[in-house]
């Protein structure tokens, strides 16, 4: 049986994808889909290192966590990574809330970062052995 901490972070997760789920469509959310993303990612990430007993680092950067856990589980394209990156360090700031270097992502880019978000937590409950149906309670994640 896995660790409730780890079923934990996945829950968290989940909520993420879930929220994302219901905001996708609505342009002027598209940086809260991208803050989501990356929240997303982050939780799975750690889910990763708590399973694994590696202490987990009071760090949002997913760069700094992708290090730490590519050894469990490979992503198949970094680039997102460092876009989600970005735009959550950015979003912490008022004057550039979610903003790529173009500008608010846009919905093509949203729909992006959440079908990456998607697949890091799908790959992460596979390589964690944990059905991702059973991860929340109102019938599973995205």
């Amino acid at each position: 049986m896995k660790k409730e901490i780890t079923i934990e972070w996945l829950k968290a997760a989940c909520d993420d994808l879930l929220t994302i789920k219901e905001i996708i469509d609505k342009e002027y959310l598209t940086n809260i889909v991208a803050f989501h993303s990356q929240q997303a990612i982050e939780k799975s990430f750690k889910a990763i290192l708590e399973d694994n007993e590696i202490e987990i680092p009071k760090v949002h950067s997913l760069i700094y966590l992708y290090e730490k856990v590519k050894a469990h589980i490979e992503i198949d394209d970094e680039e997102i990574l460092e876009q989600l990156n970005s735009l959550y360090i950015s979003s912490r700031y008022p004057a550039d809330f979610g903003l790529l270097p173009y500008g608010k992502p846009t919905i093509e880019d949203a729909e992006k970062f959440f079908h990456f978000a998607i697949q890091v937590f799908k790959l992460t409950c596979k390589r964690l052995k944990i059905d991702e149906n059973k991860i929340h309670s109102q019938g599973g994640c995205p």
